[in-house]
């Protein structure tokens, strides 16, 4: 068991008997009391935000996490099938641990897997992707308004808005955390 003291932003600690992420791990000394460590964390599973006060001399369990680069092999039900780049073996991850970026993950990709024990704990795909238009209705002529906007569909299969200038066949860089598109890609 470690201390409180050893705990930095972005360990893995098993808190409540749920794995959470410390976002943020503050030493505070208020005047006359005794010190703290205030820390804001987030369950891995769940996303849910948790803020608790530990002792300087509180036992906390760090999880030994190992993350590692995969690629992005497959889609098999509601798991991805990503293999390690350095071994070659291949492993079975829930989809809900990327979130809702996984709608934009295309074979090949390279993505980041935390495992605790043998089993996946965390997920994490590269912040933008670039990805070629499907469908979208041309554009009206005369409708040029600047900033607007009109719905596409990706090779991935996800809905975004793109501008009014993208065609089917263009590549767009999309923000992968938003959805939002970033800029046509040259080509």
């Amino acid at each position: 068991m470690a201390k409180a003291s050893d705990v930095k932003n972005g360990n893995i600690l098993r808190f409540n008997g749920e794995l959470v992420q410390v976002e943020e791990f503050l030493h505070r000394t208020p005047g006359n009391l005794r010190a703290f460590y205030q820390a804001r964390m987030r369950n891995v599973k769940s996303g849910k935000l948790v803020e608790y006060r530990f002792r300087t001399d509180e036992e906390v369990d760090i999880a030994r996490v190992e993350t590692s680069d995969y690629q992005y092999l497959y889609e098999d039900g509601d798991a991805l099938v990503v293999m390690d780049n350095s071994t070659y073996d291949q492993h079975n991850v829930p989809k809900r641990l990327f979130g809702n970026a996984v709608k934009f993950l295309k074979e090949g990709m390279n993505v980041i897997v935390a495992f605790e024990n043998e089993e996946p704990i965390m997920g994490q795909i590269p912040g933008s992707a670039e990805l070629e238009i499907t469908y979208t209705e041309p554009a009206v002529k005369g409708d040029t308004s600047t900033g607007a906007l009109k719905n596409a569909t990706v090779e991935t299969g996800a809905e975004i808005k793109v501008p009014l200038f993208i065609n089917i066949g263009d590549k767009v860089k999309v923000d992968t955390a938003t959805g939002s598109y970033v800029e046509r890609v040259k080509g």
